[in-house]
């Protein structure tokens, strides 16, 4: 969906993997609107319940959809979110899926206070490339790139490399 506001860019991948300190600068520096859907459904109750076991809430997908849809086809978004299935194909110019090493992850989500079933239930899926397969089932294979985030390096590389993208595609649009 091209737009004079800019490309909508999905940032995605495990908890842990970096997604919101990446997407705030990104966001930043290239003058986008930085879009935590977690946060945003925090603000807006967009839930559908608790899950006990999991500890946390159940998000309403289409409610999160409908409250985006206006600002996602004005363009120039940078969308944070560990699951990327259920928003529209037609949102997003490019998916960027962070990855991150197990042992790197599993310290991150310790810190943060996860436990138990949680905690390795995330690491498994990072193990599996869970994210990195949906992403790749929802979207045009050719607009989801996989980095990695690992270090702080590393971030700052893949806000260069998405720098670059978004310089080429302003080129194109």
């Amino acid at each position: 969906m091209a737009s004079p506001h800019g490309p909508n860019i999905l940032l995605t991948g495990t908890p842990g993997t970096g997604k919101s300190t990446l997407g705030r600068e990104l966001a930043q520096r290239a003058c986008l609107n930085y879009v935590n859907i977690g946060e945003m459904a925090k603000e807006r109750e967009l839930y559908d319940g608790w899950d006990d076991e999991y500890e946390c809430h159940v998000l309403n997908e289409d409610r999160v959809v409908d409250e985006l849809e206006d600002q996602m086809q004005q363009g120039g978004n940078v969308v944070d979110y560990h699951g990327c299935d259920f928003f529209p194909e037609r949102w997003f110019d490019i998916v960027f899926v962070l990855r991150t090493d197990n042992s790197v992850l599993y310290e991150r989500l310790e810190h943060r206070g996860y436990t138990g079933k949680k905690l390795q239930e995330n690491v498994q899926c990072e193990i599996f490339q869970t994210i990195l397969d949906e992403a790749r089932e929802a979207y045009k294979i050719e607009i989801v790139h996989e980095l990695p985030s690992n270090t702080p390096e590393d971030m700052e590389e893949n806000i260069e490399r998405i720098l670059l993208w978004l310089e080429q595609w302003k080129l194109t649009h």
